[in-house]
């Protein structure tokens, strides 16, 4: 790995699904891989809401950042990604309770994600 990238690995959010690291600390930045709505021993959330999905994607994504040194308050920008763009508005209102303080986003429909999952999140923190 180059001079000045950590990797960080969080017990307390899901397994990563491939050979990658929950997040990379560099520069003063948080880079953390999309987080699914899995948890922390691996097991996929299968049935509830999209806001139940939504939640357990943010609660990993809040584990990951705890473990690097940051929090969910430090996020500066937020990708999510949803498999059916009729979740919109239901993934929003769930989004909404976690980012309170409205980082820059994007939101986009992809055919589908690893492990079947309808929605990831994926976020850049501040140390």
């Amino acid at each position: 790995m180059a001079e000045g990238m950590t990797p960080v690995f969080a017990k307390d959010a899901a397994p990563p699904a491939g050979p990658y690291s929950h997040a990379i600390k560099a520069n003063g930045l948080i880079f953390a891989s999309g987080q699914i709505p899995c948890d922390a021993s691996g097991t996929i959330l299968a049935t509830g809401t999209i806001q139940e999905k939504t939640a357990l994607c943010i609660a990993n994504a809040r584990a990951v950042l705890e473990a690097a040194g940051s929090s969910i308050a430090k996020v500066v920008k937020v990708t999510v990604f949803l498999t059916d763009m009729a979740d919109f508005a239901a993934m929003n209102e769930e989004y909404a309770k976690h980012f309170t303080h409205k980082p820059a986003r994007s939101c986009v429909a992809v055919s589908q994600l690893p492990k079947g999952v309808p929605v990831e999140v994926e976020v850049v923190a501040l140390e």
